[in-house]
């Protein structure tokens, strides 16, 4: 991808904003955004339980299958990688995440662990057709799509042949969308409520197939191939 054109993109505050969830520091809210219900749920750590996106269920990692999670937070920290028995590679671009992954992830299985780089989502510098599934949860709604025309056109280029791509989006239809998308502003990062027939569009545009979804509280998952 190196040398493609790429949208400009907010990839600072992105980083700004969960580097200060990840220190657990206080967000500089007004009244009137703290007192929405959503607020609340988000700081009671309920919101997250609800939004969470169960990749797992289109496309579980197997054993010794490479894995690349991008956006990955503690990803490897929190899910059952250790009983999935894949091997896992971590992309974020939070430095406190990847510290935090890179601090702990070799000593909870030295073999699973690959490392984490802190890198955006379409700079993906590992050898071509690599991976056997790539995984991207929670961030693409931070992005335009012409940012995630450029993620995957990188991310089918590490991908093995018939190897699948997961991902979830913001349905701007469901209830508390728009909600949701306030809270985020106020916290620091801008969110593209973009209709689900465009997202088809672009996967359409990129020449892959969607093999699976799974609708959820607020973000629509895809499984795709190329």
């Amino acid at each position: 991808m190196q040398g493609d054109f790429v949208p400009q993109v907010p990839l600072a505050a992105v980083a700004k904003r969960f580097n200060q969830q990840y220190r657990s520091e206080a967000f500089d809210l007004p009244a009137e955004v703290e007192g929405m219900p959503i607020f609340r749920d988000w700081a009671s750590g309920k919101l997250a339980e609800r939004l969470s996106s169960p990749f797992w269920q289109l496309s579980k990692p197997q054993k010794n299958q490479h894995c690349l999670d991008l956006g990955c937070g503690v990803s490897f920290l929190i899910y059952p990688w250790i009983d999935w028995q894949a091997l896992f590679y971590g992309q974020e671009i939070s430095s406190v995440a990847r510290d935090q992954l890179t601090a702990r992830g070799p000593q909870l299985n030295s073999k699973l662990f690959k490392g984490v780089r802190l890198a955006p989502a379409h700079q993906l510098e590992y050898e071509s057709v690599q991976f056997d599934l790539a995984i991207a949860t929670g961030f693409s709604c931070y992005y335009s799509l012409d940012y995630w025309e450029s993620v995957l056109a990188a991310v089918r280029s590490v991908l093995k042949p018939g190897g699948f791509f997961v991902f979830d989006v913001l349905d701007p239809e469901q209830p508390d969308a728009e909600n949701w998308a306030i809270l985020e502003t106020y916290l620091g990062t801008e969110v593209f409520l973009e209709p689900l027939a465009a997202w088809r569009q672009l996967i359409q545009q990129s020449q892959a197939q969607i093999v699976k979804q799974k609708p959820g509280e607020l973000f629509h998952l895809y499984k795709i191939r190329w």
